[in-house]
């Protein structure tokens, strides 16, 4: 599901938007890297919440469909973040990692980090396994 999970991200258009890429993976963990500009950051110049919220949710995804089952696809249940501190850096990495795999539900943990690892905040996650249809 490795070679699937990238050809997916390739499609999402927002991550394209933000200017991320995914910079690892493997079974079960993500690592997404974004440049600041001035179109990601809020009216102090930090990263915005939403786009390390953003970050950490596919990250999630991502990790989940590394272990789910061939024709799957990924969609989020739930998730909930702790904003620990203002992104300043210049990169932030989100790292995505399944904590659970079930037939259906996938429980993930991320952060977001700077190259350094100094900790700006963190996810938990529940992804659901879908199959897609013949025609996808």
């Amino acid at each position: 599901m490795l070679e699937e999970a990238k050809k997916s991200f390739l499609k999402q258009g927002f991550m394209k938007t933000l200017g991320a890429k995914i910079i690892h993976i493997e079974k079960g963990e993500v690592k997404i890297q974004c440049n600041k500009n001035d179109g990601l950051t809020q009216q102090n110049g930090f990263f915005h919440a939403g786009v390390l919220t953003s970050l950490m949710d596919v990250a999630c995804g991502y990790a989940a469909l590394t272990v789910m089952p061939k024709n799957s696809d990924v969609l989020s249940v739930e998730f909930k973040t702790n904003l620990l501190r203002p992104a300043t850096s210049e990169i932030i990495i989100a790292t995505g990692k399944v904590i659970k795999a079930g037939k259906t539900l996938v429980f993930c943990e991320a952060k977001v980090e700077d190259e350094q690892g100094k900790l700006y905040t963190t996810m938990q996650a529940t992804m659901i396994s879908m199959q897609k249809n013949k025609a996808n």
